[in-house]
């Protein structure tokens, strides 16, 4: 009786070390790198949710979600729902909105050294712009907001910039003379156009397209991306696709938010958004002979303008523009070889 009484105590003190051990093994094991607090961000963009910019937008989402284990949630607002651009960066400077994908061409007239992405035929390709990314001068270009409470984290590209035209096919630089030419309201954008005799119109996005329409315009610098997802070819009969320049939008965040964070997670932001960056210019650049396709069969004539007509242009813009800023001048002494 005492034998087995022994061994039902030997039992029990073997079981109450192999659940204390298991026990150990959890408590033990290391957190994911940044494990503790959660986050639900907010990021807001201009473009409808099937622009290239939107589909970054969760593919950030999407990495910071896996890279942090879940803790880190994103709430995505496009089209403009939550303001204009100059809304949304008072919102993210303020702390209201964390995330935000704002234009190059809107942050130029905030901070003047993005006016340099506006370099006319600056970059081969959407391959080559991407690459420029990762450059010395492209990240002291985005160093330039921390003055305004906000932290430059990256540059998301969609398509290039192109020309749209109701019904004039213009072949040459000096067949813009006189048209009334939808531009985005950012100087460096405007003064391209000015210098080939074009009048630039700063309408709001979603007035553009009634605009063309009934004449009020002649035509518009536009990418593929928006030409086909805001539905352009209906009321646009030509598009000359010169590529002439980038179209970056900055991606940025709340610097306060993003000072307060740990290295761990100011790396997770940091990787998530660099993927999500990369997933966009690399998928964007693999469509262009599919857009070009698309825009075809909807009934727009696609052609091309030799960049060789462009160069008095170019020369203009590089003299005006590299004298007013020494960080535009590092970034044309860069890229123009």
């Amino acid at each position: 009786m005492r034998l087995r009484s022994f061994g039902l105590t030997l039992l029990i003190f073997v079981l109450i070390l192999t659940s204390a051990a298991c026990s150990s093994g959890k408590t033990d094991a290391k957190p994911a790198a940044g494990s503790g607090e959660k986050y639900t961000f907010k990021l807001a963009h201009i473009t409808p949710t099937d622009h290239m910019w939107h589909k970054a937008a969760e593919k950030f989402k999407e990495e910071l979600d896996k890279r942090s284990g879940g803790r880190m949630q994103l709430e995505i607002y496009p089209a403009s729902q939550l303001g204009t651009e100059a809304d949304m960066v008072q919102q993210i400077s303020s702390g209201s909105v964390d995330f935000g994908f704002i234009t190059a061409a809107y942050m130029s007239s905030r901070a003047p050294a993005f006016t340099a992405w506006f370099a006319p035929y600056a970059f081969k390709d959407l391959e080559e712009t991407n690459a420029a990314r990762d450059t010395e001068i492209a990240k002291k270009i985005l160093g330039t907001l921390d003055s305004q409470g906000i932290k430059g984290l990256d540059y998301v590209f969609a398509g290039n910039r192109v020309m749209l035209f109701k019904d004039k096919e213009v072949k040459k630089p000096e067949d813009m003379k006189g048209l009334a030419f939808r531009v985005t309201p950012s100087p460096p954008l405007q003064d391209f156009y000015k210098s080939m005799g074009a009048s630039p119109e700063s309408l709001p996005l979603p007035e553009v397209y009634a605009a063309i329409q009934t004449g009020v315009i002649d035509g518009m610098d536009m990418d593929l991306d928006a030409t086909i997802t805001n539905k352009y070819y209906e009321v646009a009969k030509y598009g000359a696709v010169t590529n002439h320049m980038v179209w970056p939008a900055v991606a940025m965040m709340n610097k306060a938010k993003y000072d307060k964070m740990s290295d761990a997670d100011k790396k997770i932001i940091d990787e998530s958004i660099k993927a999500a960056a990369d997933y966009s210019a690399k998928t964007r650049a693999s469509q262009e002979e599919e857009f070009k396709k698309t825009l075809s069969d909807k009934g727009m004539k696609i052609y091309e303008i030799d960049q060789k007509l462009f160069e008095p242009y170019i020369k203009q813009f590089d003299e005006k523009y590299s004298s007013t800023d020494p960080l535009i001048k590092e970034f044309m002494d860069t890229f123009r070889k």
